[in-house]
């Protein structure tokens, strides 16, 4: 898809930034973030994860193990040329960021509208019915942006499989376990959000190991990265990494 190449930048800097996409999102809905971690002279590894960017059929083979392979690949090619790495996400890159921060030892992580929850009883049953009765895809949860000049590329739909990966391998077994990580953390979060509910970072807050800074978004949707909050997320995340040079 056009814009979802991925980016790696080699400057010989200390200092590493990874970021890293949502489910059915690819690399451009997050470029924002690596090109201002390029312009301030950081080496950046921005990964289209496998599956995504190019056909929902693409992602319909890939799980949870493929994408947490790619994030902390990418992390350990920038630990070996730098000496700290910050590793950023929106969405499932935000659960990514997470579970990296469990495995790695990362200067500092930047969510945007993380999963961070388990869905509720009745969700997952629902989910498992679909899939059951033959359903593999649903309609999309792309481009919830307020800006109406703004659209994500995302696909047009939501494959069901990789969704239950995300969160019976990715989420339950951590979601219980983010007081673990120390790193400190910038946390945004949307008041409006019809795609990751904002009760995802406020148990992601309440239980985190670490120092956070939550930073609530007033004008964005799911999608802060490329609405109407997306300077406000740089200027704040650059600062934030700066501080994890220190």
């Amino acid at each position: 898809m056009p814009g979802a190449e991925p980016m790696s930048h080699v400057a010989g800097s200390p200092m590493g930034v990874l970021v890293l996409h949502g489910f059915t999102g690819n690399p451009s809905s997050v470029r924002i973030l690596a090109d201002a971690a390029v312009a301030q002279g950081f080496d950046v590894e921005l990964p289209r994860l496998p599956g995504h960017g190019t056909t929902v059929e693409d992602m319909m083979t890939t799980g949870w193990g493929d994408w947490f392979g790619e994030a902390l690949n990418a992390f350990d090619r920038l630990a070996q040329r730098c000496e700290r790495v910050v590793v950023a996400g929106l969405s499932m890159g935000g659960l990514l960021t997470l579970a990296v921060g469990q495995e790695r030892p990362a200067a500092g992580l930047v969510c945007v509208n993380p999963v961070a929850r388990m869905r509720s009883p009745e969700e997952v049953a629902m989910v498992e019915e679909f899939i059951e009765d033959g359903v593999t895809i649903l309609p999309g949860i792309g481009s919830d942006i307020a800006d109406p000049e703004a659209s994500e590329s995302a696909y047009e739909g939501t494959p069901l499989v990789p969704v239950r990966s995300m969160y019976f391998e990715g989420v339950r077994p951590r979601c219980e376990r983010w007081g673990e990580i120390t790193a400190p953390l910038l946390l945004f979060t949307s008041e409006q959000d019809h795609v990751v509910d904002p009760a995802d970072s406020a148990h992601l807050a309440a239980t985190y190991g670490g120092s956070v800074n939550h930073v609530w978004l007033q004008r964005s949707y799911h999608v802060a990265t490329q609405d109407f909050d997306k300077e406000l997320i740089v200027a704040q995340a650059m600062e934030f990494i700066h501080g994890c040079a220190l």
